[in-house]
């Protein structure tokens, strides 16, 4: 099938499964800052599947097109959607794909989107060109964008015992003192999924180093040196 006809496949999809009360719910609890069509997630996923199996999926070529018409559209299902979309795509990754994942992250900006392109789209694409690293990370640690910045903190959360920690302790760094809380909790959030793997690191991490409380707080959450 053809690019816009995928998309209106979709639309239909998320119209014909409407439910306007759980849309108003789901609406107050992001601010009402984006309109719902009211569907859940474990629902949304069900009706996406036929729509992400590589043989109904679009060509790589077109996916910037696909995931930025899906962007556009006011209610925020259809974000998710070009998300998910968008990693069915990793193991066909291209270094220009920073570009795409780079106008998601300040688009439609919020932490329900920015977190998951952070730590799949962005943490898989740095995996497998580790050479672009440097150059993002200084470019998003000097913009003005919390959220590129959020990234830069959080793009490891899947890398385990793979966690570049002297990129991790010097973004933190950065940040220290900033009193955003945006940024204060992903500080926590990296840390403390380090942890996972090597908390005495991250004990002393935060014993050398003036977190705010609520990064202290969220990176200790989980460890327990016994």
């Amino acid at each position: 099938m053809g690019t816009q006809e995928y998309i209106d496949l979709i639309e239909e999809a998320f119209r014909d499964n409407a439910k306007p009360e759980i849309a108003k719910k789901q609406s107050a609890y992001m601010r009402d800052q984006f309109s719902y069509y009211g569907i859940m997630g474990g629902e949304r996923k069900e009706l996406l599947k036929p729509f992400l199996r590589k043989e109904n999926r679009q060509k790589k070529e077109d996916l910037v097109a696909v995931v930025k018409s899906l962007w556009r559209k006011p209610e925020r299902e259809f974000q998710y959607a070009a998300q998910e979309l968008s990693a069915k795509y990793m193991q066909e990754s291209e270094k220009k794909d920073i570009e795409l994942f780079e106008w998601m992250i300040t688009t439609k900006s919020w932490w329900d989107t920015v977190d998951y392109i952070a730590a799949t789209l962005v943490g898989n694409y740095f995996q497998k060109f580790p050479e672009e690293v440097g150059h993002h990370m200084k470019k998003w640690l000097d913009s003005d964008n919390i959220w590129l910045q959020r990234t830069t903190l959080i793009f490891q959360l899947k890398y385990k015992d793979q966690v570049d920690t002297k990129l991790l302790a010097a973004n933190v760094h950065v940040f220290l003192g900033t009193k955003e809380f945006f940024i204060d909790k992903a500080i926590g959030w990296a840390l403390r999924e380090y942890g996972k793997v090597n908390p005495n690191w991250v004990v002393d991490f935060v014993d050398k180093n003036e977190l705010s409380n609520l990064s202290k707080r969220e990176a200790l959450k989980r460890i327990n040196l016994g």
